[in-house]
């Protein structure tokens, strides 16, 4: 994650998205067509025609859980663990969680052994490491994560990601967890198998004293930035830097008998998968320098080395011109390069939209209600439908700050956060935010190996103030799933028409986000006339025949 001082220019509508019937208008206040909730429109859907297989739905542990996973109580730990990763029903048939499927694992640099003189400020922030010296490892540092980790894994999460911001400290070349260099990655000289050994020594040691079997390694977060500040770990990297390192590290885990897959990406925003972005040339067209086919340095013919890409979706989410134009830019370069699948590895508010988007009109003080759970749902469908990506992963599952950079946040009950390290050390409140459930609207439903199709009916790229509508099919199990995300201060009525298939007894089950419900489940509706709730997000389940 970056945090940047950064403004972006106002909505530019007009001209810039495409036409559709259900294309509303600039203002995101607009309040509909008049009459609109009289007019009952049609929603087509085509089961014969498949769009992205679908991959997961994830969140990360940086930074909060290494404390509140060692010292909090335990009814308090598992209760943000079943929050987060539960797969049940309650007695009333409403999810318990929001059932993730992929959880980030932050592999720290050691930071947190230095301290203060670390010079990263934040306590929260900085992270031990399994090693000092790459010689001897003590598995008991990150107790908090490890523990995260395994309830994710007794809750049924799919899969595990371990990601790392900085090599480790003892292999730095500043000896910091933060880079005093540009642009290279902060690592001595000759040290790249060094590194490798570390990765796949602390992959084996989770494997094999903690139970913990890690399917994806991301080694590089962000390398378009500096890092050079007193904020978190984290280095600059050249795309050079990263395919030598990848070359490196992917025979280490065969030696090892690591199934892991290398994923390389989490660029700082989209734009430089797909274009070269002004001084940060040599980290910029990562689609095309990783995997574009007459590349020198393609890297897909690597066993362990996953044929996905990842993106994070800050900054180019506002203005929505910019965001539809870009995530439109990265699906274009990952269909020119083919058999690559795109990844938003990391979102939460850094820009700054105005109050009329956001209360506070940016990301900091945290909000637990319906805008941001709005504002995030729209950005998760475009991502979706017009990017294409396959696996979605917001930032940090849990904030003890007052920002809007938690799916649940903490609290000592007389503040909304605090950067103290003392604040909720040990203990606390939880608040689950209404950004959770909206989140789960899409990952309690939308299992990996599920397959997106086609909406004819609608054209997501301008629907971004109205509704925008995403459907998938588990073809072993005959079951459909709409993700319906209506932005509108009016309901909006629809007729839904399927083809290649039937709803069996023409009945949906529709659970429910909105002000006042949390994927609440509702009555069974009618497929021949139904009505998407006002400012809500609204999943609808199915079987069909």
């Amino acid at each position: 994650m970056k945090f940047h001082n950064q403004n972006k220019v106002s909505l530019l509508c007009a001209g810039l998205l495409f036409a559709s019937s259900f294309f509303v208008g600039c203002d995101s206040e607009n309040t509909g067509n008049s009459g609109a909730e009289n007019t009952v429109s049609e929603l087509n859907i085509s089961l014969e025609t498949n769009l992205q297989t679908m991959e997961s739905f994830g969140a990360s542990d940086a930074w909060q859980c290494n404390f509140i996973g060692k010292n909090w109580p335990l009814d308090k730990r598992n209760k943000i663990a079943d929050l987060l990763f539960s797969q049940g029903l309650d007695a009333d048939g409403n999810p318990k969680g929001i059932g993730l499927s992929l959880w980030r694992f932050n592999l720290g640099a050691g930071s947190a052994e230095q301290g203060e003189a670390s010079d990263i400020t934040d306590e929260w922030r900085r992270s031990e490491c399994f090693t000092t010296n790459g010689v001897t490892y003590n598995m008991s540092k990150q107790a908090g994560q490890v523990w995260f980790m395994k309830a994710a894994r007794e809750r049924g999460v799919d899969k595990l990601l371990a990601f790392a911001n900085s090599a480790p400290v003892y292999l730095t070349q500043n000896g910091k967890a933060h880079a005093s260099i540009k642009e290279f990655y902060n690592l001595k000289d000759g040290k790249m198998p060094d590194l490798a050994d570390f990765w796949a020594t602390s992959l084996d040691k989770l494997k094999t004293e903690h139970g913990l079997t890690i399917d994806y390694v991301s080694p590089f977060n962000e390398p378009q930035y500096e890092w050079d500040g007193s904020g978190q770990e984290g280095s600059p990297a050249t795309n050079a830097n990263i395919y030598n390192f990848v070359k490196t590290l992917s025979p280490k885990l065969q030696e090892k008998g690591l199934d892991a897959k290398i994923v390389v990406g989490e660029a700082g925003a989209y734009e430089p998968l797909y274009k070269t972005v002004s001084g940060k040339e040599s980290r910029s067209n990562q689609i095309d320098y990783f995997f574009a086919a007459n590349s020198t340095k393609y890297i897909g013919g690597l066993s362990n080395v996953k044929k996905t890409i990842s993106g994070h979706s800050y900054w180019q989410a506002w203005p929505l011109s910019e965001m539809i134009a870009s995530r439109q830019a990265a699906a274009a370069r990952i269909q020119s390069v083919g058999g690559v699948s795109l990844w938003s590895s990391e979102y939460c508010v850094l820009e700054s939209p105005g109050t009329a988007e956001l209360p506070g009109g940016a990301g900091a003080g945290r909000d637990l209600g319906m805008s941001l759970a709005l504002w995030t749902a729209r950005i998760i469908s475009t991502d979706i439908a017009v990017g294409g990506v396959t696996s979605w992963q917001w930032w940090t599952a849990i904030s003890r700050g007052d920002y809007k950079d938690g799916l649940i946040h903490v609290d000592d009950g007389a503040s909304n956060g605090a950067g103290n390290a003392d604040y909720c050390r040990n203990d606390g409140y939880i608040r689950d935010s209404k950004t959770l459930w909206a989140l789960g609207n899409f990952s309690f439903f939308v299992k990996p190996g599920m397959v997106r199709v086609m909406i004819p009916s609608v054209d997501n790229t301008a629907s971004l103030n109205d509704v925008m509508v995403t459907a998938y099919k588990d073809v072993a199990n005959k079951k459909l799933v709409v993700v319906a995300v209506n932005m509108n201060k009016s309901a909006k009525a629809y007729k839904l028409n399927l083809a290649g298939g039937t709803i069996t007894d023409n009945k949906l089950i529709p659970y429910t986000t909105s002000e006042t419900l949390s994927l609440k489940k509702g009555t069974a509706v009618d497929v021949s006339g139904f009505e998407i709730p006002a400012k809500s997000i609204v999943t609808y389940v199915g079987n069909y025949k």
